[in-house]
């Protein structure tokens, strides 16, 4: 239609019909459409249970560690030990030879000795995670497996309480599992204040032996810096022997001269060696206080040596057989 002579427009329309447009969009504030409110109305309760199932998903994921790796290998016992502690049992698929418990554990495929493993034994069973003893090697081997692509979780393994937390703590992240983590290092502090309760009941620390064997020609005695010398000290015990670090073989004289209240010795090592009778038999044994009096302390291997999820309960047995 033609515009009348001297009529403007705006926006493309005539002046007067635009002014009535503009009208018709001009909303009061804080008044909404009724279309659009029923909008929001609609969307409001979607939205709240999206938030609601997204947050449940996020919470769940750390607690039942469905972010933990699909398919674990783990190197030392202390370290297979505390993933199946942390609930993450069902994806290890191999562990090494030192890794005896828990029971399960010992019907994986094995891949070798911690301090010799095979780079190819563990690429072989297609790993995405490997948590390794930092007692773990040769280094080589350990750098081929991670140059192929496998994750590589070096776990520090210190004789320590404070290691043993520090060793959960690493193991439980790796894994996704810091609030298990959490309560499995409670647990392990309610467990040692009750072994210092009969660790304080000791009136006078017994001299212990801390004997270790593969077989009757590879005895060996353990001097301090060791595992087992400070699993005695932990359990209200004295080392017998002083005078070196780490381990040496048991001579007659070392026997005689350590004159110890107490001899203690694994339960695989015992065996190896012929049983208490065949521990009896060693040279230098019956001259000592220890055979005089019939102690013989014989103790988990895995118990005893690793500081694991169960150092405290290794502490309060330890510590009741040494207090007799």
């Amino acid at each position: 239609m033609d515009m009348k002579q001297g009529e403007t427009k705006v926006n493309g329309l005539p002046a007067a019909r635009a002014r009535g447009s503009a009208k018709r969009s001009i909303r009061k504030p804080g008044v909404f459409q009724p279309r659009i409110k029923s909008e929001a109305t609609t969307l409001a309760p979607i939205v709240a249970l999206l938030a609601v199932l997204l947050a449940g998903c996020s919470s769940s994921a750390v607690e039942t560690g469905s972010e933990s790796p699909a398919r674990i290998v783990t190197v030392g016992g202390s370290v297979t030990e505390t993933a199946f502690a942390l609930g993450a049992g069902d994806l290890v698929v191999a562990t090494d030879t030192s890794s005896i418990f828990p029971e399960q554990a010992t019907k994986l495929p094995q891949i070798g000795y911690q301090r010799s493993i095979s780079a190819e034994g563990v690429i072989s069973q297609n790993p995405t995670l490997l948590l390794v003893s930092s007692e773990a090697g040769p280094p080589p081997a350990l750098r081929q497996i991670e140059s192929s692509g496998i994750k590589v979780v070096n776990v520090e393994n210190e004789n320590t309480i404070d290691g043993a937390r520090a060793q959960i703590r690493t193991i439980a992240e790796a894994l996704g599992r810091k609030p298990k983590g959490e309560e499995l290092i409670r647990e392990l502090d309610n467990r040692l204040k009750d072994a210092q309760k009969c660790v304080e009941s000791i009136e006078e620390p017994p001299k212990v032996l801390f004997i270790y064997a593969r077989g009757a020609g590879a005895v060996n005695v353990s001097g301090s810096g060791t595992a087992a010398d400070s699993m005695i000290a932990l359990s209200g015990g004295e080392n017998a022997i002083d005078g070196f670090e780490g381990f040496k073989p048991l001579t007659p004289e070392s026997l005689v001269a350590a004159a110890p209240d107490v001899i203690l010795i694994p339960e695989r090592a015992m065996g190896s060696i012929g049983g208490l009778e065949g521990v009896k038999r060693l040279p230098g044994i019956s001259d000592t206080p220890a055979f005089r009096n019939g102690r013989f302390v014989v103790v988990d291997d895995l118990l005893l040596l690793v500081f694991s999820p169960r150092l405290g309960d290794a502490v309060l047995e330890l510590c009741t057989k040494l207090r007799g």
